[in-house]
């Protein structure tokens, strides 16, 4: 962070009640949330729309979230779109176990790849409702945030002028790389857990292989089967940390593929060209609080759940609904709950969720730990899941995110 008062060559200040900085699913919907009352804001986006509106990423989102993003005017093409899960599979030990969580719950999982859901977002904030956003920025920094009147500063990358943006409130929601969180006070505290392996994410030219979502539980490591669309199939390898992923050939891919997916009764998995291929090391972190002064983080710069539980997008979503709404009861009417509660109520879903990511982490990684003891009790976890109403109930709650409190 850069808390001077000091802008030199920034021309004319502009001046907006709230800046955005970063336009993902968390900054585009707090953007619409502030549109859609009314309230002037900016959007800062260090890449192109085109890239964000392309850039690979979740598709998995909960029924609570789209619900909310219904509730806002922002699920249309979504809820025409998307692909409806009620069900997973478990496959171990050369067996297949199927898991329905919309019959125990009523609920489902809808399928919605983010890009989409990103392109969405800023069509409605940009297009539609009007909404600031520069595309392309550089030099980003945030200034004054611990006093009533903070301001963001950044390069034009049209004219390479340097802007000088005062406001009321910067929303930090551009990753655990951006500025915001390079911009915490030294008292932040970060809290981190590795959990000390890597996935191979892949995308696969080719259609799902089944109608549902695939966990390969192996002594060669964890494998994902995940439907993006009738045409695309994301999978998960584990592999060790930090593995380059030209080790893993189309060949080798396909074959560990097929080996830890496979279960007696079941036909191959339908091969395709790799059109990603990279690795992601397992970790999770959280910040606390997420507000310093006038900056209030959202998504993954104020917290990052590995995808083992796919709740990384949802969390982002959480976040958005509560701090658009209490930015607007603030502006709109005063109303200081809100903010004030923000950090709180945001967190007590963060770590509900980062609690079931380490323990489904423990389902997946404990049979190839090459720790006789943990892989003991990963077949006990699933033996019960399969075997206890009680203990389903519980696993399909936190599948579903309808046992945190929103």
């Amino acid at each position: 962070m850069t808390s001077t008062t000091s802008h030199a060559n920034s021309g004319d200040p502009q001046s907006f009640p709230v800046v955005i900085v970063g336009a993902g699913p968390a900054g585009l919907t707090i953007g619409n949330i502030l549109r859609a009352a009314g309230v002037d804001c900016l959007v800062l986006e260090i890449e192109t729309r085109e890239f964000i509106e392309q850039r690979p990423r979740a598709g998995v989102i909960e029924e609570w979230a789209v619900r909310g993003l219904e509730q806002r005017g922002l699920a249309e093409n979504l809820l025409e779109r998307a692909q409806l899960h009620t069900e997973c599979e478990f496959r171990f030990a050369g067996d297949r176990f199927r898991f329905s969580y919309g019959e125990l719950t009523g609920r489902h999982h809808f399928v919605y790849p983010q890009p989409l859901l990103v392109k969405d977002l800023v069509r409605e904030y940009a297009d539609v409702r009007g909404g600031e956003i520069r595309f392309g920025v550089r030099d980003v920094r945030l200034h004054d945030l611990g006093t009533d009147l903070p301001s963001v500063s950044y390069t034009d990358p049209e004219t390479g002028q340097h802007q000088l943006v005062q406001c009321e409130f910067v929303a930090g929601c551009d990753g655990a790389r951006g500025v915001t969180r390079s911009a915490l006070p030294e008292h932040a505290q970060i809290a981190r857990h590795d959990y000390g392996i890597g996935w191979l994410a892949l995308l696969a030219e080719a259609p799902p292989s089944a109608d549902c979502v695939l966990f390969g539980i192996h002594p060669n490591g964890f494998a994902g089967h995940m439907a993006r669309s009738p045409q695309v199939t994301r999978y998960y390898l584990e592999c060790p940390p930090g593995d380059d992923p030209e080790n893993w050939s189309h060949e080798r891919v396909w074959e560990e593929l097929q080996q830890r997916l496979g279960a007696d009764g079941t036909p191959p998995l339908t091969e395709g060209r790799l059109i990603e291929k990279r690795v992601l090391d397992m970790h999770n972190y959280v910040v606390e609080p997420m507000t310093f002064g006038r900056l209030f983080l959202a998504g993954d710069a104020a917290h990052l759940t590995a995808p083992i539980a796919a709740k990384g997008m949802n969390l982002a979503l959480h976040d958005a609904f509560l701090l658009g709404d209490s930015l607007v009861a603030y502006l709109g009417k005063g109303e200081e709950s809100g903010l004030d509660g923000y950090s709180e109520a945001c967190l007590r879903r963060v770590w509900d969720y980062q609690e079931f990511s380490q323990w489904l982490s423990e389902v997946y990684h404990g049979t190839s730990s090459g720790d006789e003891y943990r892989a003991g009790t990963t077949f006990a976890r699933l033996r019960r899941l399969f075997t206890s109403p009680a203990a389903a109930a519980a696993f399909a709650e936190q599948y579903l995110g309808t046992a945190a409190a929103y």
